[in-house]
């Protein structure tokens, strides 16, 4: 079943009033809107601090290890992951701990994704000369 489009989670925690860009914006969860997805009222990262989720400026490299590591935990007891997931690699969530997936996590099974799709289209594309020979 296609999955319906999500606005980025990033882009609603930075609007202001009317649609227009907060002075300042910071990546964060949102607190629940009318038009989210079901999963979103019941993730656990919406009781924990949202800077638990997204890297501060300049962290070092042994405190971001640390900070994910606490995130994936997070995660790994939350009911909605799998929703989560689907959500960041579909929207694609360029920041932050999502469905328990680092971005980079997320660019390496975005990419695997492409390659799959691509090898798949190819086989079909020449499914049938292949097997005549």
């Amino acid at each position: 079943m296609p999955h319906p489009p999500h606005q980025s989670l990033q882009v609603a925690a930075v609007q202001g009033l009317h649609g227009r860009p907060a002075a300042v914006p910071k990546p964060r969860v949102p607190a629940a809107r009318a038009g989210d997805g079901p999963w979103h009222a019941d993730a656990v990262c919406r009781r924990d601090e949202a800077g638990l989720f997204f890297a501060p400026s300049k962290e070092p490299t042994a405190s971001r290890l640390s900070r994910e590591d606490a995130a994936k935990r997070v995660c790994a007891r939350c009911p909605v992951m799998v929703a989560c997931r689907e959500h960041a690699l579909l929207q694609p969530e360029p920041y932050g701990v999502w469905g328990g997936l680092t971005a980079a996590e997320r660019r390496v099974v975005l990419a695997r994704m492409r390659r799959r799709s691509a090898e798949l289209r190819q086989a079909q594309g020449s499914g049938p000369i292949a097997a005549a020979g």
